[in-house]
């Protein structure tokens, strides 16, 4: 039995749609239910239900959750320890990020690896969405941690999605804005605005949806946002994601007409990665898959 197609299985369960565990595992939607069916056939078994709404496991499925989940560790336990004895854990590997995903994804699996194999050293670059995939597709990056543009990915270029948020209006308590249970663009049009820079997808999303918004403050970073609102600069536009800029006496209400801020992993299609950037690049995704199911 293949162990990929066991995770697969898992990947369709957790997800509960073959298209959103395909974007998880990094395959196509078709090769990931040939993969399954494979499995089904291997097995003589029927594991998954499929119809409009996505899959859920059979009750043979369900009984196989656990004995396959613990084929997938004991797998991830023998590679660790291959790539321990291998020295898989040294050199050095270079990540891009926005401010919110530095933060709050590459940081731990920075600290976690640290901590465990000092061998390894970094690189962290934050910049805007753009400025990280061109690095990434010069070769300058391993992969990029970023808010997933608008724009399609650029020709050599992969995206993998991980996680979404929702985006609000972050406002001090005493705004007329702050009993709100939501807002709308529309109520954004009269009020100075904190946002980040030109160039990132907040900015962007920003102007798609307010015609002329008053912009008085440009950002480097969520933190710098929520600081220069706390301060009354204005009030900020910010997906929610917790970070270590929570501060008093600010509040975030939902922005009900705007859509998510999501967050992708991108990477060269054509890349060979080193070892040690393996690793990194699937703690992070499992950091990811730890996000979304807060």
């Amino acid at each position: 039995m293949r162990v990929e197609r066991a995770r697969y299985f898992l990947a369709a369960i957790e997800t509960g749609s073959l298209r959103a565990a395909a974007a998880r595992c990094g395959v196509s939607q078709p090769s990931i239910g040939q993969q399954i069916a494979l499995l089904e056939e291997e097995l003589d078994v029927v594991l998954l239900t499929r119809s409009r709404h996505g899959v859920r496991p059979t009750p043979a499925g369900q009984e196989l959750i656990e004995p396959l989940g613990r084929l997938v560790a004991a797998e991830d336990a023998v590679r660790e320890s291959a790539m321990e004895s291998g020295a898989a854990y040294r050199g050095r590997v270079q990540i891009g990020g926005v401010s919110v995903t530095a933060e709050t994804i590459i940081a731990p699996v920075v600290g976690r690896l640290r901590e465990h194999h000092p061998g390894l050293r970094f690189t962290v670059r934050e910049g805007a969405s753009a400025a990280i995939e061109a690095a990434v597709l010069d070769g300058a990056l391993d992969f990029g941690v970023v808010t997933t543009p608008v724009s399609p990915a650029a020709p050599g270029l992969r995206r993998i999605p991980l996680v979404s948020a929702p985006v609000g209006a972050c406002v001090r308590t005493d705004h007329p804005l702050a009993g709100r249970d939501h807002v709308h663009w529309r109520d954004l049009e009269t009020w100075p605005i904190v946002t980040m820079r030109a160039g990132t997808v907040m900015w962007e999303m920003l102007h798609r949806h307010v015609a002329d918004p008053d912009v008085v403050v440009q950002a480097m970073s969520a933190r710098t946002v929520k600081v220069m609102v706390a301060q009354g600069a204005g009030l900020g536009i910010l997906a929610r994601f917790d970070t270590s800029a929570d501060i008093a006496d600010l509040v975030w209400v939902p922005l009900r007409d705007a859509p998510p801020v999501r967050l992708c992993l991108t990477q060269r299609q054509d890349g060979r990665p080193s070892r040690s950037a393996l690793i990194v690049r699937r703690l992070i995704r499992a950091k990811a898959d730890e996000l979304a199911g807060r």
